[in-house]
């Protein structure tokens, strides 16, 4: 549990088995809350986007959790807030840098309204996947075994 004054930090992970085809999500606050779901068609990055949303929305009210660090093994969702590829985003009317119409739009617009809408200070940390960081590991296990759930409804 975080000690006052400190950052609430939560892991996060998306899995898809294909690409795209069944996928999961997750998301921890180390030694406290966690969940998962999934997807029955996705992709990667729908699900590590929605693993971020997800934790975001759960988290409690703002005087509870005043600040939060999102670790996260994507580079394409901790770049994006880091690099503020956002920015040009929006600039360009949703366009990417190469002119095309940004994936994951419906995906992107919600999660920007829980962080840069917010009066919540909320960073994003990229954290090495597969590298034997114990809370990392959890979140992907969590990811995997519902991506795995629904390729066995599908």
């Amino acid at each position: 549990m975080r000690e006052s004054g400190e950052p609430t930090v939560v892991y996060t992970d998306g899995s898809c088995l294909g690409n795209p085809g069944p996928g999961g999500w997750a998301w921890a606050i180390p030694d406290g809350r966690f969940d998962s779901g999934g997807d029955l068609r996705t992709t990667n990055q729908r699900m590590e986007i929605t693993a971020v949303l997800e934790a975001l929305g759960a988290l409690g009210p703002l005087h509870e959790v005043p600040e939060v660090v999102v670790m996260s093994d994507s580079t394409y969702v901790v770049k994006c807030f880091q690099d503020r590829w956002w920015e040009g985003w929006r600039r360009r009317g949703w366009r990417n840098s190469a002119g095309k119409p940004v994936a994951n739009r419906d995906l992107w617009e919600p999660l920007f309204s829980l962080t840069l809408e917010s009066d919540r200070q909320i960073s994003f940390r990229w954290v090495k996947g597969h590298s034997g960081d114990r809370w990392n590991d959890f979140v992907d296990e969590l990811a995997v075994a519902a991506a795995t759930q629904m390729r066995g409804i599908g």
